[in-house]
């Protein structure tokens, strides 16, 4: 934990091989790691958590996050309690919409309502408890029936984390979670209005929200600035371009398919980059647009990745810089830094990370 209180995760891009990086992250003092979940780019997410709770004696470990529309609730339920078992008490349940894992398959994240049906569902399945479950148009009553024969682990509470950005996605999470996992600018005023929002959302749900029992965390990347260096360097860019790059991926899905404006950093960059896309037949071009997604950036994408969008997307700084700011990031209410570095350079980025702003 940082000399402010602030927590620091790991996004892993789920695969096996990479169960080292995890160990190490541990080692260095990072808290969670975030198993990504995405079918259809990475490793499945349940084998890559399985792996990282037999390594790992520490860390907390869960989905960052669970893609709701691809699974029942009982079986991302039974998945969680799975690992459970192998780490009793250290496995959280990060759930979101698919906003990423449906769109590559050129499908739409789950509706809002439906969400809500299944974050209730969720919830009371993690729980060990009985739900009165609708599945392909019938309900009947479900549970685990042998939950105590060493299966699952459902004595140990799993804490949900809802995956929300918008207005309506973070009511669900006031409602039903026990955290936010989010992807915001790492600014003051973002954290605050994030958790002002958090808060209207609770009262209005009956709830009190505090950040002791309600913690915030967001997924960005770190990068510690030597002496002299600025954004526009090459190691700067190779190591926080491939998250920069995916924000633009989900600003051109909530473009062309919300018709929102795209945000004013990206006037320079936002017609070519839109052309490129728009140039892809309509009906395969969910296969192109998500590309190297958090992982590396594209040949082609390379000249997107603009000091602009590296510095409202990512956290970069010299150490002291950081140091304040991560502060200040804590005071206004964000409970943990998800890092997501690239995977050439993940291993860097983590220790210098960790060296500047995780003490020994």
């Amino acid at each position: 934990m940082s000399p402010q209180g602030m927590q620091f995760g790991i996004c892993l891009a789920s695969r096996p091989d990479d169960i080292d990086y995890v160990v190490e992250a541990e080692r260095r003092g990072y808290t969670h790691l975030w198993a990504a979940d995405s079918q259809m780019i990475w490793s499945d997410v349940y084998a890559t958590m399985a792996l990282a709770a037999v390594r790992t004696s520490t860390m907390q470990i869960g989905t960052g996050v669970a893609v709701a529309p691809t699974r029942p609730a009982p079986v991302t339920a039974a998945g969680h309690a799975t690992i459970n078992q192998l780490a009793p008490g250290r496995v959280f349940c990060g759930i979101g919409t698919g906003n990423t894992a449906m769109r590559i398959m050129g499908h739409p994240p789950m509706p809002i309502a439906e969400f809500d049906q299944y974050l209730a569902d969720l919830r009371a399945f993690l729980d060990g408890a009985e739900v009165d479950y609708t599945f392909r148009g019938r309900t009947a009553p479900t549970r685990h029936l042998m939950p105590d024969a060493g299966f699952v682990n459902l004595t140990h509470r799993i804490p949900m984390y809802v995956s929300a950005f918008g207005p309506k996605a973070m009511g669900l999470a006031a409602r039903h979670g026990d955290g936010l996992i989010t992807s915001i600018p790492p600014t003051v005023d973002a954290v605050v209005h994030a958790r002002d929002r958090l808060t209207r959302a609770a009262a209005e749900a009956g709830r009190d929200l505090t950040r002791e029992n309600f913690p915030m965390a967001t997924l960005t990347t770190v990068l510690v600035l030597a002496p002299g260096e600025t954004l526009d360097s090459e190691r700067v860019r190779r190591q926080t371009g491939a998250f920069a790059i995916t924000s633009l991926h989900y600003t051109y899905e909530q473009v062309t398919q919300f018709n929102k404006r795209p945000p004013a950093h990206l006037a320079d960059i936002w017609d070519d980059y839109r052309t490129q896309l728009d140039a892809q037949p309509a009906e395969r071009r969910h296969l192109w647009t998500h590309r190297g997604h958090n992982c590396w950036v594209e040949d082609d994408e390379e000249r997107f990745v603009t000091p602009e969008l590296i510095d409202r997307t990512c956290l970069v700084g010299t150490a002291d810089d950081l140091r304040q700011r991560v502060g200040e990031l804590y005071a206004a209410g964000l409970d943990q830094i998800v890092l997501l570095p690239p995977l050439a350079e993940k291993d860097s980025v983590i220790a210098e990370v960790a060296d500047a702003l995780i003490p020994a």
